[in-house]
Parts: C-alpha cells; sequence; structure tokens
C-alpha cells in the first residue's frame, strides 16, 4: 500500500517520492511552510517535521531568566571569583602603591612574634659594642634570653654575657634576618600573562608571600627563583 503525503494528504507513487523527516511528500509537495518554495534534499532544513528553507527557518530564541534573589546572588559570587575583575582592578591601580593596613590585633600578635623571633636588636648592639657606643641592657641585646639561662636556673638570675668574637660578631650583623612572608604550595599550574606576574606549576613552594587583596598576592617560586604577582586561588597555605 503507497502512503500519504504529508503536505496534501493524497497517495505517493514510487516514481514521485520524497522520503524525508518521517514523512513521504510529493516533489511538488515537499517545499517550505512559509514561502512554499520547492525543496530538495540538499538545501532543506528541518523543524519539528516540517521543511523550511535556510531564509525562513525558525531561529532558536533563549529564555529569559528572571533576576531572582537567588540568581543575582550567583551572578555577583560569580563576578567575585572570576579573575578578569581582578586583572582590570589591578591594571587600575597599578603604580599607586600597596593598600595601607591597620594595625589589627592579630597584625599586633605577629609584629611581635617577629621582633622576638628576629636578631635585628642583638645586630644593633653588636654594632655599638664593636664601635665602643653605648650598649643598653644585656638582656636587651640577647636575641632569646631563655637561649642564655643553664638548665635548673632561676628565671631571675641575671648574668653578663661572654662578649662574642668580632668574626662572630661580624657574621651576625651580616646575616639577614629570617624572613616574615608565608610559605603556599601551587595547587595549579600558572602561566604567566603580564610581566609583572610570574610562572609556577603544580607543587611549587611559594615563600615571600604577600597578600595584596583577596585574589592576587606577591611572592617567590621557590624553585626558580623568580618573582611577582600570583593569583590566591591557583596556591593553598602550607
Amino acid at each position: 500500500m503507497n502512503p500519504l503525503c504529508g503536505r496534501c494528504k493524497l497517495v505517493v507513487y514510487p516514481t514521485e517520492k520524497v522520503n524525508c523527516l518521517d514523512k513521504y511528500w510529493h516533489k511538488g509537495c515537499f517545499s517550505c511552510e512559509v514561502c512554499k518554495m520547492t525543496l530538495n534534499m540538499k538545501n532543506y532544513k528541518g523543524f519539528e517535521k516540517k521543511p523550511y528553507c535556510n531564509a525562513h527557518y525558525p531561529k532558536t530564541k533563549f529564555t529569559a531568566v528572571a533576576d531572582t534573589p537567588e540568581n543575582i546572588r550567583l551572578k555577583n559570587l560569580s563576578q567575585m571569583q572570576s579573575q578578569v575583575l581582578y586583572k582590570e582592578d589591578f591594571e587600575k591601580n597599578k603604580g599607586k602603591g600597596f593598600t595601607v593596613v591597620s594595625n589589627t590585633p592579630e597584625l599586633e600578635r605577629l609584629k611581635k612574634t617577629q621582633n622576638q623571633v628576629s636578631n635585628i636588636p642583638y645586630q644593633d648592639c653588636a654594632d655599638k659594642r664593636r664601635v665602643g657606643g653605648e650598649v643598653p641592657h644585656p638582656q636587651a641585646c640577647s636575641p632569646n634570653q631563655a637561649a642564655y639561662q643553664q638548665p635548673g636556673a632561676s628565671q631571675n638570675f641575671a648574668f653578663e654575657p661572654t662578649p662574642e668574637p668580632v668574626q662572630q660578631v661580624q657574621q651576625a650583623a651580616a646575616a639577614p634576618p629570617p624572613s616574615a612572608g608565608k610559605r603556599y604550595r601551587a595547587v595549579y599550574d600558572y602561566s604567566a600573562a603580564d610581566e609583572d606576574e610570574v610562572s609556577f606549576v603544580d607543587g611549587d613552594v611559594i615563600i615571600d608571600v604577600q597578600q595584596i587583596d583577596e585574589g592576587w598576592m606577591y611572592g617567590r617560586v621557590q624553585r626558580t627563583g623568580q618573582q611577582g604577582m600570583l593569583p590566591a586561588n591557583y596556591v593553598e597555605s602550607i
């Protein structure tokens, strides 16, 4: 039994049959739904099992999404995590200096800890002793008071530390203070996009890190010795 045409619903004989879009058509009935231009297997475009020409093919329209509070929150979160905004903000503020950080209780605690570890006060006392200047109390010159106390000695016992040789004093004066920067480990590969940035690979240790803002840091790659800007979401604290 011969099938019916998808357009005129009449019988389609084999000599004039066109099989397309899961239907059978007369060659003359296989035309555009809008302009009725006769089509063939090379120039038709199907939409919902109906033939169209290229000019009248229905265009796909995207669904408009309402600005609900949840969508607005997700949009703002995506913009905060985007590196494009961080890059634009960095380029805009380049050359204006770093942001002045207020003396919060946490920063004051870190500052006191660093002063206790640093040997800068000891170097100052050694320089004054070498040139014959006025030297403060010996306990103020010691980098760590507990280091000069003998095991079992009283905490209130004060004594004069033994003067060190001039060579050792010079070496102590020439030694740089330990770095106060934090250490981070790279969790992704990163290629520098600008001359003031630094490249690294997964697993590299970043030292002397200084936080600039929520998205960017400044540090030095321990493996290569190069230093510069790096994205904060590519590393993790050690």
